[in-house]
């Protein structure tokens, strides 16, 4: 018999069915046994009377939460299930896998008169056993969410022209600032892998390609323990030519990310709410802007927010997380673009002013920043200028022949995919990834 998935058997009143899945809850008394049986599309009750069945008994003993199972039976409406009110009543249970004691207590359980309370483990604890601690409703409802995020990003840039691409993680030289990137061994040299796809979506637009995007690993050598910085993380990065001004980038942008947050507020809001407390708040175009001079002024009129003058080139953490709130009360906005930026805060390849002033942005919500975007440099001879300035050589010769032979004008941001899987759910990244990668990680 064909598999049916839960979502679709609790429509199938008085059918037989076949599903399978994992062992969510098990109660055994002395006449009934009921197992919660959960696949990824959902859960369903599983009903037995065991004066029907007496040759299951030792089946039903070792049963274990956590096993796999396969039931046939036939769906059979009940108004006393909680579940929807439906369960099935079995005329076959296999056993797929019996799981062994958990190693892990994936979430906390409160005291009983019989029983113990039992703690959650930690976070660090999860991860070692992570393929256990994504089985709860919570992290699989979250991969699903961000599942539609990039999907509804791609979506969004594929009815505006947008192409796919996919640039190499083995590069020959380190790129952009050469600092923060791991060596490997390759062959009789070395290589690295890539801090960003920057370059080579760069290289597209000299290509003639116009609107491109990728989605792919990034990696990163910085010894950060903070919970939301990661030695490797998924990019969302997109670049686009012919553009008239850094004010071409935001706006894509601002659609982007409307665009899809309104995707997952109407596909998954509801759920989101109910398993993380969170809502899902769509946002208005256009963002709010502010230079980072007037932000720092603002910041400390009204919150009393005093930096030194000489860390007032960039954004510091505090003024960051603190820009949310002031987007919020100014603006009545999540986001915040950031403009005016140092040159000596800001990448080479950065197109500057007349004023010498970097044509980029960062992009803050929830006070985290998500995007750092730009028009980029085109002209050669301006670049490789500013790359000299920046005291780059060699390790960006490769990157300069792209301008030499015409390049249009363009620009484009990067989207930490992780990053924004934390915010929209208010996780840490630990949690925010399949298998997080840091300073002190690199298993499982």
């Amino acid at each position: 018999m064909e598999r049916t998935y839960v979502k679709d058997a609790l429509g199938k009143t008085g059918e037989t069915v076949l599903v399978r899945g994992f062992v969510d809850n098990l109660r055994d008394s002395k006449y009934m046994t009921f197992i919660v049986l959960k696949d990824i599309t959902g859960k369903i009750q599983i009903t037995i009377e065991k004066e029907q069945h007496p040759d299951w008994t030792e089946l039903l003993a070792g049963i274990t939460g956590d096993s796999v199972i396969s039931v046939t039976g036939q769906v059979n409406s009940n108004d006393y299930v909680k579940m929807g009110g439906v369960e099935i009543l079995p005329a076959d249970i296999f056993v797929d896998s019996v799981a062994e004691a958990l190693p892990i207590a994936r979430k906390a359980i409160p005291a009983t008169k019989k029983k113990k309370e039992v703690e959650r483990s930690s976070i660090d604890q999860r991860i070692d056993y992570r393929w256990i601690d994504l089985r709860t409703d919570e992290n699989q409802l979250m991969f699903r969410v961000q599942t539609l995020m990039v999907n509804s990003m791609r979506k969004f840039l594929l009815e505006r022209n947008f192409m796919e691409i996919h640039t190499p993680k083995l590069i020959g030289a380190a790129s952009e600032s050469g600092a923060d990137v791991f060596a490997v061994d390759y062959f009789d040299r070395k290589a690295y892998l890539a801090q960003s796809p920057q370059f080579y979506k760069q290289m597209a637009m000299a290509a003639g390609f116009e609107r491109i995007f990728e989605t792919g690993p990034v990696f990163r050598a910085e010894k950060s323990y903070t919970n939301r910085h990661t030695t490797e993380f998924t990019g969302f990065d997109l670049e686009l030519s012919y553009i008239d001004s850094v004010k071409d980038v935001m706006k894509l942008e601002e659609e982007l990310l409307t665009y899809m947050l309104k995707e997952v507020h109407d596909v998954y809001g509801e759920q989101i709410k109910e398993l993380f407390g969170k809502e899902v708040i769509v946002p208005t175009a256009p963002f709010p802007v502010m230079d980072l001079k007037d932000l720092y002024e603002a910041l400390e009129k009204e919150y009393g927010l005093v930096v030194p003058e000489e860390e007032k080139g960039d954004l510091t953490t505090e003024a960051e997380q603190m820009s949310f709130r002031l987007a919020q009360e100014k603006f009545g906005s999540e986001f915040l673009f950031v403009t005016g930026y140092s040159v000596e805060k800001r990448p080479f390849y950065h197109m500057r002013d007349e004023k010498g002033m970097p044509q980029g942005y960062d992009l803050i919500w929830r006070g985290v920043e998500i995007t750092t975007g730009a028009q980029r440099e085109h002209r050669y001879e301006i670049l490789k200028k500013q790359a000299q300035e920046k005291g780059l050589g060699e390790d960006v010769a490769f990157y300069l022949e792209f301008f030499k032979y015409g390049c249009p004008p363009h620009g484009g941001f990067g989207l930490g995919v992780d990053r924004m899987t934390m915010l929209l759910l208010d996780v840490s990244i630990k949690e925010a990834m399949f298998l997080f990668r840091g300073p002190g990680r690199l298993t499982p």
